[in-house]
This record gives C-alpha cells, sequence and structure tokens, in this order.
C-alpha cells in the first residue's frame, strides 16, 4: 500500500514537473514572439552588422564575441547555410563581449567597419585566435600581427577604435542581449525563435524549420 502511495505521489510530482516545464516553455516562446513582432529592435538594431539581402524572410540574429572560440566554430557552418539557401537568410550580428577584454576586439571591428573590411577583420580574428584570445594567456596586442591579412590601415584602426559611440553601442547589445536572456556565446535567435538546446544540428533544424514555413 506505501509503495502503491510512493509511486502514485512521484507519478503526481513528475507530471508537475512536465507541465511546468511545458508552460514555461511555451511562455517564453510567446514572449520572444511577441518582441519579434513588436519590439524588432531588441533584435535588430541600427547599428548591427548584417549579411544577406534585405528581403530575405529568415532572420538569424546572433549575439557573439570575438574572442569566442564556439563562435569561431560556428561562423563556418553560418556560411555554409546561407551559402545552401541563396537570398533567403539574413545575418545580424551583436555583440556579447563576455571574455575580458574582449571589447578591445569589438571595437577594431566597428573601426574596420568604417573602412568597409568588418567581415574580412571578423574572419582574421577567428582565424588566428588561439594565438591572441587564450583563455589561461590572453595576449591582446598580438591581433596586431594578424590585422595586416584584412587589408586594414592600421593606424585608421588605432584612431576609429577609440570613438564613444563604439563603447555606446557596446552597451546598448549587451542590454538587449540580458532582456533576451543570452547568458553565453553564440547566442542565436531565428525570426525571434530562441536556440533553447544549443547544437550544430539544432540550429540547422531551427533555421530549416523557419525556411519551410517562409518558402513553401
Amino acid at each position: 500500500m506505501k509503495y502503491k502511495i510512493f509511486a502514485g505521489t512521484c507519478l503526481v510530482l513528475i507530471g508537475l514537473f512536465l507541465a511546468t516545464s511545458f508552460y514555461y516553455k511555451d511562455q517564453q516562446a510567446r514572449m520572444y514572439d511577441f518582441m519579434n513582432q513588436n519590439n524588432a529592435s531588441t533584435f535588430v538594431r541600427d547599428h548591427s552588422q548584417t549579411l544577406g539581402e534585405d528581403d530575405a524572410k529568415v532572420f538569424l540574429v546572433e549575439f557573439m564575441d570575438p574572442a569566442c572560440e564556439t563562435c569561431a566554430s560556428f561562423s563556418p557552418l553560418v556560411k555554409q547555410m546561407m551559402e545552401a539557401n541563396p537570398g533567403k537568410i539574413k545575418l545580424v550580428l551583436r555583440y556579447a563581449p563576455f571574455h575580458d577584454g574582449a571589447d578591445y576586439f569589438v571595437k577594431i571591428l566597428e573601426a574596420a567597419k568604417k573602412q568597409g573590411k568588418y567581415w574580412e577583420t571578423l574572419d582574421v580574428m577567428f582565424k588566428s585566435q588561439p594565438y591572441w584570445a587564450s583563455h589561461n594567456n590572453p595576449q591582446p596586442q598580438k591581433i596586431w600581427e594578424f590585422l595586416p591579412r584584412a587589408g586594414l590601415d592600421l593606424e585608421q584602426i588605432k584612431k576609429d577604435m577609440n570613438d564613444p559611440a563604439i563603447v555606446k553601442l557596446i552597451e546598448q547589445d549587451l542590454v538587449d542581449a540580458r532582456t533576451l536572456n543570452v547568458r553565453k556565446t553564440p547566442g542565436f535567435f531565428v525570426n525571434g525563435k530562441p536556440l533553447e538546446t544549443f547544437g550544430s544540428k539544432q540550429l540547422y533544424q531551427l533555421i530549416q524549420s523557419e525556411i519551410s514555413a517562409n518558402y513553401p
């Protein structure tokens, strides 16, 4: 009898847990959908760097950190998805420089944007990342050894990266990241829907589901 009561209690608790979990996920999905419809600027700001066609129906928003190893490893995957679906995906990069000193690299990126070399610079950063962003012994100044590969005017970069406007846009991106509950990088949203279970396969499936829904 006691066993039956115990088993019944366990089943009730499991049922409550599952119901609560489902409710939370449903409410979270509704929140993100609401924000996507009514507060799109939380996902995309005027200063946000984008890649892809303006009329693309699938928006991939990524909160990233130039010093993040996982961000670097996901970059080729995102490019492959975009190449496999030409004109259908628009990538929006937001900043979440959670690593110590990562603001430094964001400032370089924003300065490179003024020279029309944003994507070239980001590519160089990701490829050279192991040399200057080691978590055990970070050496940020070493990035300057690799930046010439992006075809930059380095002296101009050193001037432009001190623009106070860059600090403000970083602060805005961090505010939006907190609002969207982004706690680690990369943080992905596809048409406002968060990547709830992190992984390359899961990201692929989320993007494909939105492509299928918007390009029947």
